[in-house]
């Protein structure tokens, strides 16, 4: 069963001197059930507008996204919103964490936007998971940097996703701290039987990888930039 399927996908944006350039042209992608793959390329190369498509923040020109057996081209924006909230655990390099609410009140709105995965019990597991159950109460301004991605992580999974896409997730972190983060994301989704697309311009974190692909070699539009 394949959990990502992506064919004949086109991603534009308008050039400041008019044009169109074009940033993706990906004619086959897929991801299994259950399957933890590395997406490797350069900066700017496109990475984090792919994971964007995926999680449908953005639309593609022309395309399939198929994920867990929807298609997301053909869904509103709106239900696209909420299919993302009940099937995409999406983890930013930025973290994203809302600075006013405690670790576990983060976590627990990855649980709000979903459907039915509303476990009083599942956001303190979640960070007991992830080592910070002791940390539940302290705000991102209390929590270093590698503790911040932790909870960015648990609060990722919080809704039972079918896809984690993790967008260059130890970029901000020490390399001690990036093990640890990568060791986690790993755990995590064999325990949950979790697909994963992580996107890296490093070949290190690559390689942790039992599967890793190259961006540019999935995508035409960087072969034909280059030609």
């Amino acid at each position: 069963m394949k959990a990502l399927e992506i064919t004949d996908l086109v991603k534009t944006f308008d050039q400041p001197g008019g044009g169109r350039l074009t940033v993706l042209d990906v004619s086959s992608f897929q991801i299994s059930a259950g399957e933890q793959v590395a997406l490797i390329g350069e900066s700017g190369g496109g990475k984090t507008t792919l994971l964007h498509l995926i999680a449908g923040l953005l639309t593609p020109d022309t395309g399939s996204i198929r994920l867990a057996g929807t298609e997301l081209t053909k869904l509103s924006e709106q239900g696209r919103d909420r299919f993302r909230a009940s099937a995409i655990g999406y983890v930013f390099q930025t973290f994203n964490l809302l600075p006013a609410f405690t670790a576990i009140e983060n976590v627990r709105l990855g649980m709000t936007f979903g459907h039915g995965h509303h476990d009083p019990n599942r956001a303190m597991d979640l960070l007991d998971r992830v080592g910070l159950a002791d940390r539940a109460h302290y705000r991102p301004s209390q929590l270093s940097v590698g503790q911040q991605q932790r909870v960015a992580i648990a609060r990722a999974l919080a809704g039972k996703p079918k896809l984690l896409l993790a967008d260059e997730p130890t970029a901000n972190v020490d390399p001690v701290s990036a093990e640890s983060v990568l060791d986690l994301i790993h755990q995590s989704c064999e325990e949950e039987n979790l697909a994963m697309l992580m996107v890296t311009h490093s070949m290190e974190v690559a390689q942790r990888f039992e599967r890793v692909e190259s961006l540019e070699k999935i995508n035409h539009a960087f072969s034909h930039s280059e030609s």
